[in-house]
């Protein structure tokens, strides 16, 4: 893959079908792709309140934080959370990024490159040591984030249990 076909970029309001779509058949892996978007949320005001949360405003429990897709050539492969700062669970468990790829685009070089073009983003709103964290079992995501410079900090037990390995990227 192309380094340069990937781009980050915000939904837009002719998006909402792919990720509603996106959005239900990462839920059957247990993962959101759409953080906070309901089944009856109107799909604009969705993207409104990502908006103000990328500015730090109306904020709840949430923290500011970018909400990009990835696209390659027009097709949403992916999404991407870039926290500008931790609470404490982000601390924790959760960590400065979160990313997924639709199953359908796995094993093409798309996490890797969502990842790198992550960190720039995370540089820009002034995050400088980056925290990424994911499952101990999840091989594919550790090989992802220690491709992007990720140091392997400690293992802790996500809330079910299972290990989940810390990495900081400076």
């Amino acid at each position: 893959m192309a380094r340069t076909s990937l781009r980050l970029r915000p939904p837009r309001p002719d998006d909402e079908s792919v990720v509603r779509a996106a959005h239900a058949a990462l839920l059957a892996e247990d993962f959101q792709f759409a953080l906070g978007l309901e089944p009856d949320t109107p799909f604009e005001q969705w993207i409104v309140r990502l908006d103000a949360h990328r500015c730090g405003r109306d904020l709840g429990e949430w923290v500011p934080g970018t909400f990009l897709l990835a696209d390659v050539d027009g097709t949403v492969v992916g999404r991407v959370s870039v926290r500008h700062e931790l609470n404490e669970w982000l601390a924790s468990e959760g960590g400065h990024i979160g990313y997924g790829v639709l199953q359908e685009h796995r094993r093409r070089g798309y996490a890797t490159e969502i990842l790198r073009q992550s960190l720039v983003v995370a540089r820009a709103v002034g995050v400088d040591r980056v925290l990424v964290t994911c499952d101990d079992r999840n091989v594919g995501s550790a090989a992802v984030v220690e491709a992007n410079g990720g140091v392997r900090d400690a293992e802790r037990p996500l809330a079910g249990g299972a290990p989940m390995r810390r990495y900081w990227i400076d």
